[in-house]
């Protein structure tokens, strides 16, 4: 089984390679990609993949614009932290739908859905698979539910581990390919989840992710102004190095968030 993975998260690619690795022996990666651009032009340079897995928030767009430019005969699992994708996403090449933190066993019984549909399952018109729509509505009903927080995260500090409530937690943040947060008393401390994966455990009234790098609590921010192009510059508390940009296409929601 030849497979890309379409992520633009470096930890989440290495955490889906040695998934697979654990559950499927005859899988090959044959590539990786991180844009809509980059998976086109993959796409259209190499032989078409058996399955592919596919990110719906890339770093320039959701995945499915690169349905609308290529030609993807692929049968296709989609990972993405944002519920409200998935009847869009089971209008393409979808035989499953995979909420982040993608778990093994859901990945396991993703994949022997494909193999049940690839050993006599005929495709419907159009391209589109065999898809099991009650199933989809129902599990819809239960991820919009109320839910859980997380209400903390176990961290690693020398050789001792230390829970950290969620409660005292300013912002996320990457630093040089590093996933880390903030405490509001400015206690720096590194976290093995990625950030799609922190996005989709936390409560959304709390906080909010501005772009790629950042998830702020709506308690860490002091200062917003306007910046270059119809961006917001924000200023933190406690303070970080870094500058720290809400993104063009982010700023209509991270303002309604914050209560405009």
């Amino acid at each position: 089984m030849k497979i890309l993975i379409v992520e633009d998260e470096e930890l989440a690619v290495e955490k889906l390679r040695y998934t697979i690795a654990s559950i499927e022996e005859n899988a090959e990666i044959t590539g990786c990609t991180g844009s809509i651009s980059e998976t086109v032009d993959w796409l259209l340079q190499h032989p078409e993949p058996d399955m592919i897995l596919m990110d719906i928030e890339l770093s320039d767009g959701q995945s499915f614009e690169i349905f609308k430019q290529v030609d993807v005969q692929s049968r296709v699992i989609f990972t993405t932290s944002y519920d409200e994708y998935a009847l869009k996403a089971f209008k393409v090449n979808s035989i499953d739908y995979l909420l982040k933190p993608v778990q093994k066993d859901d990945l396991r019984a993703a994949f022997d859905k494909y193999k049940r549909l690839t050993a006599g399952a005929v495709p419907l018109p159009g391209g589109g698979q065999e898809i099991n729509i009650k199933s989809l509505l129902q599990e819809l009903h239960r991820q919009f539910q109320p839910r859980d927080y997380r209400p903390r995260f176990l961290v690693k500090q020398g050789h001792k581990h230390l829970p950290v409530e969620t409660d005292r937690i300013a912002y996320f943040f990457v630093d040089d390919r590093i996933i880390c947060f903030k405490t509001k008393d400015n206690k720096k401390y590194v976290v093995d989840y990625t950030m799609d994966e922190i996005e989709a455990q936390i409560d959304p009234a709390r906080f909010f992710r501005i772009n790629r790098s950042f998830i702020l609590s709506v308690e860490s921010i002091s200062q917003l102004h306007d910046y270059t192009n119809s961006r917001l510059v924000l200023k933190l508390n406690p303070e970080i190095s870094k500058e720290v940009i809400v993104s063009r296409e982010k700023v209509v929601d991270f303002k309604n968030w914050m209560g405009k």
